[in-house]
């Protein structure tokens, strides 16, 4: 596989550069559709050193951190690879993922301000059930930031974290199924619905609607999804 072509800026040496490396590089992994290809991606420390300005020591430690976190894997002679993982890895994912943000739907009913449920809300604004598939890319990623948002307004710290290391792999199969057999207009209503139980502040069905909600993704994946080994 040919190296992964991450988005990165150079680092201010001034900077705790150990802890900055490493956050550049997960949110760089995090933002790579790696689903979109079949193979995992590979990581060439002498590029990445160059992209962020620095050696590739520290480069090389933010790596074996990463690895450490289930990001990547790095194989001896052949380096470190994005991590891809397995049909029955995904779908054990997405079951953790429904019960942390079910959970967290519930906690947002809880903590979230009227003004912090209404963002929700406004997100969807510029859809419509008949736009969703015409703009699907657009959509695709406002769905990412709408599930992201509901983890966020829950402020619980622990359970972000516990759902930061799943993030890479919801995000990217939901960005590689948005697009299945008419998905997208489903996945806005169930939106919707979604949002009306957060701010009607009903904890119950704001759970089940958002457990659902990734539990019909499983079904799909198990389903349809032919590209996870």
């Amino acid at each position: 596989m040919p190296a992964a072509a991450l988005q990165l800026e150079p680092i201010d040496t001034g900077e705790a550069l150990k802890s900055r490396i490493y956050v550049r590089l997960k949110e760089a992994i995090c933002s790579v559709n790696i689903y979109a290809e079949t193979g995992e991606s590979r990581l060439d420390e002498r590029q990445l050193g160059e992209a962020l300005g620095v050696s590739r020591t520290p480069v090389r430690e933010a790596l074996v951190r990463l690895e450490q976190e289930g990001f990547i894997r790095t194989i001896p002679r052949k380096g470190a690879f994005i991590i891809r993982k397995k049909k029955k890895e995904i779908l054990e994912m997405i079951t953790v993922w429904a019960a942390l943000e079910s959970m967290a739907a519930r906690l947002v009913t809880e903590h979230a301000t009227d003004g912090d449920i209404s963002t929700l809300r406004r997100m969807f604004a510029k859809f419509d059930g008949g736009e969703v598939k015409a703009r699907i890319d657009e959509y695709s990623a406002t769905n990412i930031s709408f599930h992201q948002a509901i983890l966020q307004l829950s402020r619980c710290e622990l359970l972000n974290r516990l759902a930061e290391n799943l993030f890479i792999h919801m995000r990217s199969i939901r960005m590689q199924t948005i697009g299945d057999r008419d998905r997208a207009k489903q996945s806005i209503i169930d939106h919707m619905h979604i949002i009306e139980a957060l701010e009607n502040r009903d904890a119950d069905v704001a759970e089940r609607l958002v457990r659902e909600h990734s539990l019909n993704l499983e079904t799909h994946v198990a389903q349809h999804v032919t590209f996870l080994n």
